[in-house]
């Protein structure tokens, strides 16, 4: 049975319960994981930096390559067409042979890719299907990340830590996109939206060589034979009863929370540049794409620290998970409907920067109740749930009016409100 808010254990997987000086404890000691969550929190950055590229520079593309908010729509799309296909997949495999190494092996890909963007631009005269195809394979690349992120975290830190662990790292994303949004916004102006592509692919690559070299060994590194040899079937002794999963109330629980949480996350970090500034055209963009973003870190450090605390408090796991998700999507969400129906630049600002702080919580709460259902199978269990995100996702970025891009917060915002009124419950998963 897994473990939960009961404390139950878990049936480990292949990896688990090995360390790398061969002894029983499967968890990081506490200097392993310091340097473990900063680097994890360097690659949420700069995966985000690699993500929020083309949206930084849509208004520069769009001028560039005479493209109109449908056809811009279309390469937006395109990225969560292929980042709902891997994420499932992506988990098992992250379960079977370690997150870490898949993690790598896509960081690799996709900063090469964002290097190459800008320079097979130059060699094409079929724009819009380059980069819709490039979008396409971006998606696919990043759509193993969370769900690797997650199945590591699970084997590799004890539940007391997850939620702080897990918010670190989650605050990734905030200084990824604050950090395009600052830094690209001036590149940008200064060099031209190809300097943007250069910029986080490059730092991704580099992000990728130091991991190697100083926080893995070539043995850890290596992927076993008998991995390669078995491809992508799944063990007996690992398979997933998928038919009497799906009959729990917890697992719907997650899939709906997961689904709505990230649509409405997407709806924000596809749309929100075009939004400000096609509404507010006089504003500078670096106030709209870095405000949000900086209130966020805070409010996630906050919340990782609050629930791991209240946890040690003695309160039941479940209780906090369920507190934080609350916050983290229904009071969240409250924002999100107020943004699509201000006409004041200043309260749009802080509208949209309580509503992307507050979805911080979501790493206390969602993010990691994955972890208290599964450890074991963390990362499977993350990748289905996050696949209705991704894919409705798809659905918001292709929209090409603006009209839409200002409905859809409200809309997303209301059915986060109604699907996140059942939460999780931790503790339970099929024998």
């Amino acid at each position: 049975m897994a473990a939960g808010g009961g404390g139950r254990n878990v049936p480990l997987g292949p990896r688990d319960g090995m360390r790398r000086d061969g002894g029983a404890e499967p968890y990081w000691s506490r200097p392993e994981s310091r340097v473990w969550t900063l680097m994890l929190l360097l690659g949420t950055c700069l995966l985000y930096c690699a993500r929020v590229s083309v949206p930084i520079c849509a208004v520069a593309l769009s001028s560039y390559f005479h493209w109109d908010k449908k056809q811009f729509g279309v390469v937006l799309s395109s990225f969560f067409w292929g980042y709902c296909l891997t994420q499932i997949i992506g988990g098992h495999i992250s379960d079977q042979i370690g997150g870490e190494k898949v993690l790598l092996l896509s960081a690799s890909a996709w900063g090469l890719l964002t290097v190459l963007t800008p320079l097979l631009t130059h060699i094409t005269s079929a724009h819009l299907v380059f980069m819709t195809s490039s979008r396409f394979l971006m998606g696919l690349l990043q759509g193993v990340y969370f769900p690797s992120l997650a199945s590591l975290l699970s084997q590799r830190v004890r539940e007391s830590e997850r939620a702080f662990t897990y918010s670190t790292v989650g605050t990734g994303s905030q200084f990824g996109t604050l950090l395009i949004g600052g830094a690209g916004s001036l590149l940008l102006d200064w060099y031209g939206w190809e300097s943007v592509f250069y910029f986080s692919g490059l730092l991704t690559l580099l992000w990728v060589y130091c991991t190697c070299k100083y926080l893995l060994s070539k043995k850890e590194l290596t992927i076993p034979m008998n991995y390669l040899t078995r491809g992508l079937s799944i063990p007996k002794q690992t398979k997933v009863p998928w038919k009497q999963l799906f009959r729990k109330a917890p697992i719907w629980a997650v899939i709906i929370a997961q689904l709505s949480t990230a649509s409405t996350f997407f709806t924000l970090l596809s749309w929100l540049p075009t939004f400000f500034k096609e509404t507010f055209p006089e504003s500078k963009g670096w106030v709209f794409n870095v405000v949000p973003w900086l209130v966020a870190i805070p409010t996630s450090l906050f919340s990782g620290f609050l629930s791991d605390h209240l946890i040690s408090q003695g309160y039941r796991t479940i209780t906090i998970r369920k507190f934080m998700q609350v916050i983290g999507s229904g009071v969240s969400s409250i924002f999100a409907l107020c943004l699509g129906q201000t006409s004041s630049f200043c309260k749009a600002i802080v509208f949209a920067s309580a509503s992307v702080g507050l979805q911080t919580f979501n790493h206390s709460g969602i993010s990691v109740n994955v972890q208290d259902l599964a450890p074991s199978c963390a990362g499977l269990l993350f990748g289905v749930a996050n696949t209705g995100g991704a894919l409705l996702g798809k659905v918001i970025s292709s929209s090409f009016q603006l009209t839409l891009s200002r409905i859809q917060p409200r809309a997303f915002a209301c059915v986060s409100v109604l699907c996140r009124c059942h939460l999780c419950v931790p503790g339970w998963i099929p024998d």
